[in-house]
């Protein structure tokens, strides 16, 4: 009894598997839902009635939450449909460096430099406000094993972004 005390076990993340289960009746419009393997918003749903030997059948239209692009699908309401964990978090922004990447501070005081700016509008609003002296939080969403900045605000509370 006495080894039990020194069991060792390895640390991990809560979100230890990137998707939980979740059967496909009970998904809703704005939440989440993987279409052909990658994280997406539910943007549009549908449900058809049963046929004469089938299963009610819902129809998915999701946008990626990384590439905004969009994937559709159909499973029949009683089946299981995968659903990423998704994590947001804001950083604030401490600098903009020349090769596209930002630099931010959590709450916690960490320091991170591996998110790039990103692309389009957002980009380049973010990197306009930033020129002008603005104090900007980022919002960083995080899926799979991926991150962005999808949304970023003045510090004072205003929203920029999208998401």
């Amino acid at each position: 009894m006495a080894d039990d005390d020194d069991a060792q076990f390895d640390a991990v993340d809560s979100g230890a598997s990137k998707t939980f289960p979740m059967q496909c009746s009970a998904l809703r419009k704005n939440g989440f839902v993987m279409l052909k393997g990658r994280p997406c918003k539910i943007v549009d749903m549908s449900t058809s009635k049963t046929g004469k030997h089938g299963h009610a059948k819902v129809h998915l239209v999701g946008v990626d939450i990384f590439t905004q692009k969009k994937y559709e699908d159909i499973c029949p309401s009683t089946h299981n449909m995968d659903v990423p964990h998704v994590k947001r978090e804001e950083y604030q922004l401490t600098d903009v460096s020349d090769d596209g990447f930002v630099t931010l501070m959590g709450d916690d005081g960490e320091i991170r430099e591996d998110l790039r700016v990103p692309d389009g509008e957002l980009g380049g609003s973010l990197r306009s406000e930033f020129d002008g002296g603005k104090d900007l939080l980022l919002t960083v969403l995080t899926a799979c094993g991926e991150e962005c900045v999808i949304a970023m605000k003045n510090n004072t509370g205003l929203d920029k972004g999208g998401g």
